[in-house]
């Protein structure tokens, strides 16, 4: 993979509930095969498997997830078909509470809630090297992974 245009790595309708399962599999194949070890892989493909997620739940389809190799970066897309940039703030995982308040239950039930962490957990996985950017009808979500280093410090080809 050189600099340059992205590589779409796997395309799917909405209809194929299979296909997000796939897409994993395929970027863990790609990035260990472009030298990236064991933990690397494993980060980017839950970081991706929640964009991948978030795509299929919030937008419609085709999906794509592509790769675009940067000098100095590998860059992994979710792309749908859903130009609205979500609205989210980057933050602690836990809300701020005024001094004096307690937060009550509300407080409590919002922080051990199943759902609204996602991007937190791409943001942490990724050193908040994600982000989000829209093409006409389309929007990418993407995380950046540094190239990996071979074993005499130089990035890998």
């Amino acid at each position: 993979m050189s600099d340059g245009a992205p590589v779409v790595l796997w395309r799917w309708r909405g209809s194929e509930p299979e296909a997000p399962a796939r897409a994993r599999a395929v970027l863990g194949y790609v990035l260990s095969g472009l030298g990236y070890d064991g933990e690397a892989v494993s980060d980017a493909v839950l970081a991706v498997s929640e964009l991948l997620a978030n795509a299929v739940e919030h937008a419609v389809g085709p999906y794509e997830l592509r790769l675009n190799r940067t000098a100095s970066d590998v860059i992994c897309e979710v792309v749908d078909h859903n130009p609205e940039i979500p609205s989210f703030a980057v933050g602690a995982l836990l809300p701020s509470v005024e001094e004096g308040q307690g937060g009550g239950l509300e407080a409590l039930c919002a922080l051990l809630s199943e759902r609204g962490r996602g991007l937190h957990i791409v943001h942490e996985l990724t050193r908040g090297a994600r982000g989000f950017h829209r093409s006409g009808v389309t929007k990418a979500a993407w995380i950046a992974l540094p190239l990996p280093v071979d074993g005499e410090g130089r990035s890998g080809e």
